[in-house]
């Protein structure tokens, strides 16, 4: 097949919501459709030991969350669809911004009792900042929740979102019927009192016909009728530009436990998704159909199986073809590697691919070469942007709990670093390590696994900090930085890519610093444009 085909063919999207809006349970469910697990795990039953197939990690199974992102991919109506399955825990929002960076497009998963919730606040409005398109799912459809119009509303006001629903519910919760298909016409019902299977899917054209309140009732016909009147009087009509744009977002409604309104919006999402969209680099922007591969490390993972002591740089390919046993060049490095059994995802399976296209997403094996943000390509110098870190919440000294395993809990905390699990900040004036995270939950997955997969211990002590800032003067000779440094000493520190920083002790502190070292720009990223 040829090179264009299989770019078309490519469908690379993330999925986003806060914690136990469903997002696992939606994902194995597309999974399902593709046929690449043949039964769903019960997540959330732990009675029932059985994992959800994206949790690899032992500490999620043990929790029931989902800490890392994991890449699964699956072959659908022609399609090849790779999904990255994205933490939901604010915890772990770090990963999940990070990922959005390797994404075409996103799928917003949103429960139908609770409404727009914080976390998904924050994820929208990077995929906003990026134009991301993004198609909304109404979960939970078969619970009792809030009304269609509302939530609706809701999804506008809160995300700022531009909505125009594609399948509509009949009825909800102990009332649900089943789901009116805007987008293929026809209606989906729901089957007896465990309301677990779908009926039959049936054609409908004309609403008018009196066919309708034989199916569903004459209340509930009345009811769709009227609800279908006000959508098509009150949302645009789609638009397929707008929503590739990122300025229209289709809404379906369903049930992803009970496999309702699933394959209705696998459908919609395969025919109007994007193929590989183009990246901007540093240099200039990339597209997917250039003959030269390029590509970037999004995430690392180590120990991804606990037997083998391996590491996995994830490369999303973002032009022409990765091909196996090839020379690239490692930019960062400047030095040329090959890859002898680079990884595809298939499921939770990972096999040896001879080719990738763009889109994909290729595991490679990893002893220590590659950081998050580096480029390989075949001989340019790129550098993709938009792979930052961002500035913690909570900060702790490590201390060494077992003296004499020091070196494997350097080189634990080297390469959970590395993973971008949290950041490291060596603080200049006495060398010690002070551990960053965006939230408390990752000091206990730092922990653990560098008990569980590194043999080390370690102890944590409260370091008084309220943000670290990337440190930029303007004028690096000049009195004012000297004094800026002189007088903060004690709160300076670098991260691992030897950048400057300033851990603030308080929002006054800061403040003071701005107002009077004006010349000393501090950002709350470590991307910036100096």
């Amino acid at each position: 097949m040829s090179f264009l085909k299989e770019i078309e063919k490519r469908r690379t999207f993330g999925i986003i919501s806060h914690p136990d809006a469903g997002k696992t349970t939606l994902t194995e469910k597309l999974l399902l459709f593709g046929g690449a697990i043949q039964e769903a795990g019960a997540v959330k039953n732990n009675k029932i030991k059985k994992a959800a197939t994206s949790d690899f990690m032992e500490i999620e199974r043990q929790r029931g969350i989902s800490v890392a992102t994991s890449v699964l991919a699956f072959l659908y109506r022609d399609k090849k669809i790779n999904i990255l399955d994205t933490p939901g825990h604010k915890d772990f929002a770090e990963d999940t911004f990070r990922t959005l960076t390797a994404v075409d497009s996103v799928i917003v998963v949103i429960d139908v009792a609770k409404g727009v919730e914080e976390q998904t606040e924050k994820l929208v409005e990077v995929c906003r900042m990026r134009n991301i398109p993004m198609i909304v799912f109404i979960n939970k459809l078969d619970r009792e929740g809030r009304d269609a119009f509302d939530l609706l509303d809701e999804v506008e006001q809160k995300l700022g979102l531009t909505v125009t629903p594609l399948s509509f519910p009949i009825g909800m919760g102990y009332d649900f019927k089943g789901i009116y298909n805007l987008w293929e016409k026809n209606i989906n019902l729901f089957k007896g009192e465990s309301k677990k299977k779908i009926e039959d899917t049936i054609a409908f054209d004309d609403l008018e016909s009196e066919e309708l309140e034989k199916i569903i009732g004459e209340k509930a016909a009345d009811t769709l009728r009227e609800n279908l009147e006000l959508v098509h009087g009150v949302y645009p009509e789609f638009d397929k530009e707008a929503y590739l744009a990122g300025q229209q977002q289709p809404v379906f409604f369903g049930s992803a436990l009970n496999n309702f309104g699933v394959r209705e919006m696998l459908d919609c999402f395969v025919d109007i998704a994007p193929s590989p969209r183009p990246k901007k680099a540093e240099e200039r922007v990339v597209t997917a159909k250039e003959k030269e591969m390029t590509g970037f490390v999004f995430k690392i993972h180590a120990n991804m199986d606990p037997k083998h002591r391996d590491r996995l740089a994830f490369v999303k390919i973002v032009s022409g073809t990765f091909e196996r046993n090839k020379p690239y060049l490692h930019v960062r490095h400047n030095k040329n590697l090959k890859f002898s059994s680079p990884n595809a995802f298939f499921a939770e399976k990972k096999e040896i691919v001879d080719i990738s296209y763009p889109g994909d997403i290729v595991g490679l094996h990893d002893t220590g070469n590659f950081k998050i943000g580096d480029t390989l390509t075949e001989g340019e110098v790129l550098h993709y942007k938009g792979i930052p870190s961002f500035s913690p919440e909570h900060f702790r000294y490590i201390n060494n709990a077992d003296p004499m395993r020091s070196k494997q809990l350097n080189k634990g905390i080297d390469q959970l670093m590395d993973e971008g699990v949290a950041q490291l900040f060596t603080l200049n004036l006495n060398g010690r390590k002070v551990i960053g995270t965006v939230g408390a939950l990752q000091y206990e997955v730092i922990q653990y696994r560098l008990e569980h997969e590194y043999g080390a211990k370690c102890t944590y002590e409260n370091f008084p900090a309220y943000k670290a800032c990337w440190v930029d003067p303007q004028d690096p000779g000049n009195e004012e930085f000297s004094e800026f440094q002189r007088v903060k000493q004690k709160f300076l520190a670098t991260d691992k890519r030897g950048q400057l920083v300033f851990l603030a002790d308080s929002q006054f502190s800061l403040q003071m610093v701005q107002q009077k070292y004006p010349t000393v720009k501090l950002h709350f990223t470590s991307e910036f444009d100096s």
